[in-house]
């Protein structure tokens, strides 16, 4: 079980069998556990005295014994358009991450992150530049929707498990987040409006396929060949791309879901016609989709993003190939949207403190 530094029991951490048994610890009934998950997941309580429908002797009990973070924004930036929120999310220990809200015509979208730092290395993210730090905790991840949810004051109807870190690095705890935000005792969003991205740990891919959520599973592929892909996603050196196409494939035939590959385009790096072709021979025949990002470029990187011209000439050779393809819209690019540059300017000032 989850604790916080005070030894605390964070009940954010918790799924609801957990929180029932939680409170038969403290020999109350389990429906006392159904009242303050949905205080806490649903309606966002910060506090026990806000749980009107506990006796105050609980209500004070639960003081003692655990504890329910909260979200505590930082910063945040704004898009000129107004389409695109960045937010930088303060922790419990001093460190910030991030997420971002992004509006769209079907609805709002927080992208989560799932790490402080991350350790995969990616040659052109902003989040890997200083390693690992922590994984986040469910109750870290779920206040970062709580907390756009509050500020925005709109509600947020999909999820994008693509901020800062490796969620299949972090198994476990973004699997009880999916669960908890998926709940009716939470924010009941749907599994099918959530995608999570990962660059390719074969392993956890297998294992989540078992689950069998009907959630979009995306693969930050972004070369198509490994002499390129160990450069840029250097986790390809351990997991080769035969091995993960082969983890692919087994994923959609066990959920029956369609895979999304994200290919950052890079300017003379990746984004040549030759390269395209090798990528339409890479993964035809799979049910999938190419998601074509212009990248946002990282300070101290080197990479520079692709014309919108060559973006076009690659995305038509994909299409004559006979891959289902899309161009992301560009949201926040003059808002430090490229994942971890909010945050890695915060932990600098804060040691220059």
């Amino acid at each position: 079980m989850c604790r916080s530094s005070n030894d605390k029991v964070n009940l954010k951490n918790l799924n609801l069998v957990e929180l029932k048994q939680f409170f038969q610890t403290l020999g109350e009934k389990s429906f006392r556990a159904e009242q303050v998950a949905n205080w806490i997941f649903a309606r966002g309580a910060v506090s026990f005295e806000q749980m009107s429908n506990l006796s105050k002797e609980l209500r004070s009990r639960l003081a003692e014994v655990a504890t329910v973070s909260h979200p505590n924004i930082l910063t945040k930036q704004q898009s000129a358009r107004g389409d695109t929120v960045k937010y930088l999310f303060g922790l419990t220990d001093g460190h910030g991450v991030e997420s971002v809200l992004m509006k769209h015509s079907y609805g709002n979208s927080a992208c989560v992150s799932t790490q402080v730092g991350c350790r995969m290395g990616c040659m052109f993210c902003a989040s890997t530049m200083e390693g690992l730090v922590r994984n986040l905790s469910p109750g870290e991840m779920y206040d970062q929707v709580l907390g756009i949810q509050q500020d925005s004051g709109e509600r947020v109807s999909h999820i994008v498990i693509m901020g800062a870190g490796e969620p299949l690095d972090n198994y476990d705890h973004v699997v009880r987040f999916l669960e908890n935000i998926n709940a009716e005792y939470g924010l009941n969003i749907g599994y099918r409006h959530i995608t999570l991205s990962s660059c390719g740990l074969v392993p956890k891919i297998k294992e989540l396929a078992l689950k069998k959520l009907p959630i979009t599973l995306a693969i930050s592929l972004h070369a198509p060949n490994d002499e390129l892909r160990n450069h840029l996603v250097p986790i390809n050196r351990r997991y080769p791309l035969q091995e993960l196409l082969s983890a692919c494939k087994e994923y959609i035939e066990i959920t029956g879901r369609r895979i999304t590959f994200e290919y950052a385009l890079l300017a003379g790096v990746n984004d040549g016609e030759d390269q395209a072709r090798e990528l339409v021979s890479l993964v035809k025949g799979l049910m999938c989709h190419v998601n074509l990002i212009p990248a946002n470029p990282v300070q101290g990187r080197g990479f520079t993003r692709t014309p919108p011209e060559r973006v076009e000439q690659f995305r038509i050779i994909l299409e004559k190939g006979g891959l289902n393809v899309t161009v992301r819209r560009e949201l926040g690019a003059e808002i430090d949207a490229a994942c971890g540059q909010l945050r890695r300017r915060y932990e600098e000032d804060r040691r220059s403190c």
